[in-house]
């Protein structure tokens, strides 16, 4: 372990400071101290050098230790952040951990326990860089720097040692099967078959058959014995895909399956052990669906003992650059043709649209281009027409107004827009203070208050945007 990290301390109690402070600083290693979140997020975003380890206190003047914490999540999932709290606020602590917590540490504590942490965070957070930069190198079947698909690798990471039983959601079309494989390829049962199926695309009255094989003669067509997935993926991974469509008895047999490691084939009197890793994964509301009656809730929580969230493409618009040079790549290997590349403005519009497809809509457009661009500089206008058309009015499903903001930021970007600032301000201002005095029926100080403006700065603003009231 590196007895020279650098370890934060944040908290607005002097003495807790001092404390953790010199207890540290004598076990080795390097700290610097805050007495506010604000004042540790001001640093970080002035200093190059990242701490390898951040303790916080949860509640303080200003931002909060757990408002820190999800920031830091946001911008800097690779840092363990350590919550420190008193014992009335163990429900708050409990909750940190959805946030991204490493640990909490509960007040009054010893401070050999707050040492034997740090030295626990720092070795967690090595190896957690480690796990990412192997998912890195070894694996190209998921690619992507944005702070979730970074969740995706931690998470893959984690697992590595684990037989767990992962239930991937997720919209189609953004590699769901990807991630199962890698889920797979960093196990310990990568030596083994990774078998998959899609549990929604076969007829219910032959799924059994697909999952559990059949014997000869089981029924009419069963001309010879069949082994089904579980026996195929046996010592290995089993991918059921589309669960969330699993006709009610395959559910039922499924369940059998999950909860006794064993079963029957269709027709068979003999009974097989399943030694299996069974990941799931669906594009629906699961939970939804259990509610409905159209999915067993015994099942559900079979499936749910992991869950990953594959975020959509318009989630995590800043992968879509590094996803169109490698799919172009690899495409002009497949194909045996020229490689060809985008232009800056090809690239910024294309990162401007919603994929409705996601990256299996990313990929498929890069193949059509690939052999349909006339030539190797694939400009805007040599993109498919679909594509083009459907970049003009994509806000409609956008949930919120900040979202809403971004995609039009992208789009005047990809238009090459300049001092946008200068246009929008003024244009914010105006909608804020019109939507108010609507509000108000036209009375300015009423608009002033709401705004959280004085009646002056409410007079001066109308002048300067020629609003009349």
């Amino acid at each position: 372990m590196a007895k020279k990290a650098t370890i934060w301390l944040i908290d607005d109690d002097d003495s807790i400071r001092w404390v953790l402070d010199k207890a540290l600083s004598k076990a080795g290693f390097n700290t610097e101290i805050f007495s506010s979140a604000d004042d540790a997020l001001e640093h970080l975003q002035n200093t190059n050098k990242q701490p390898e380890v951040i303790i916080t206190d949860i509640r303080m003047p200003g931002t909060s230790g757990l408002d820190l914490l999800e920031k830091l999540h946001s911008e800097h999932p690779e840092t363990p952040v350590i919550i420190m709290t008193a014992h009335t606020d163990l429900d708050s602590a409990v909750a940190s951990y959805d946030q991204g917590a490493f640990e909490y540490l509960p007040k009054p504590f010893d401070i050999n326990d707050a040492i034997t942490l740090v030295e626990r965070a720092i070795e967690h957070a090595q190896t957690q860089k480690v796990s990412i930069a192997s998912l890195e190198e070894q694996s190209t079947l998921i690619i992507g720097k944005a702070p979730a698909m970074q969740g995706i690798f931690r998470a893959i990471g984690r697992l590595s040692q684990s037989d767990l039983t992962v239930l991937i959601s997720g919209e189609s079309g953004t590699g769901k099967e990807l991630v199962a494989e890698s889920l797979h390829q960093h196990s310990p049962r990568r030596s083994g078959p990774f078998i998959a199926i899609n549990t929604g695309a076969i007829p219910g009255e032959l799924l059994e058959s697909e999952l559990f094989g059949h014997e000869k003669g089981a029924f009419t067509g069963a001309l010879a014995q069949h082994k089904g997935r579980f026996e195929q993926a046996e010592g290995g991974t089993l991918f059921l895909d589309e669960i969330g469509d699993m006709p009610p008895d395959s559910q039922t047999r499924l369940l059998r399956v999950l909860s006794e490691g064993r079963f029957f084939r269709v027709g068979g009197r003999k009974e097989i052990k399943a030694d299996v890793r069974i990941v799931a994964a669906t594009n629906q509301d699961l939970e939804k669906r259990v509610s409905e009656g159209k999915f067993r809730e015994d099942l559900f929580h079979r499936l749910n003992v992991v869950r990953l969230r594959i975020p959509s493409l318009h989630e995590r618009s800043e992968d879509i650059p590094q996803l169109l040079k490698f799919f172009l790549k690899r495409t002009a290997t497949e194909l045996n043709v020229e490689e060809k590349q985008f232009t800056d403005k090809t690239i910024n519009f294309l990162s401007s649209l919603q994929w409705p497809g996601n990256v299996r809509q990313l990929e498929n457009t890069c193949r059509w281009l690939s052999v349909m661009a006339p030539s190797k500089q694939i400009r805007v206008d040599d993109l498919p027409q679909d594509i083009r058309e459907n970049s003009i009015d994509t806000t409609a499903s956008i949930d919120g107004w900040q979202e809403a903001l971004r995609l039009y930021l992208k789009k005047q970007f990809a238009h090459d827009q300049e001092n946008i600032l200068e246009d929008l301000e003024p244009e914010f201002e105006r909608i804020l203070i019109e939507t108010a005095l609507e509000h108000t029926g036209r009375r300015k100080i009423e608009a002033a208050r709401l705004l959280g403006w004085g009646r002056n700065t409410l007079t001066r603003k109308l002048k300067e945007l020629e609003i009349e009231v």
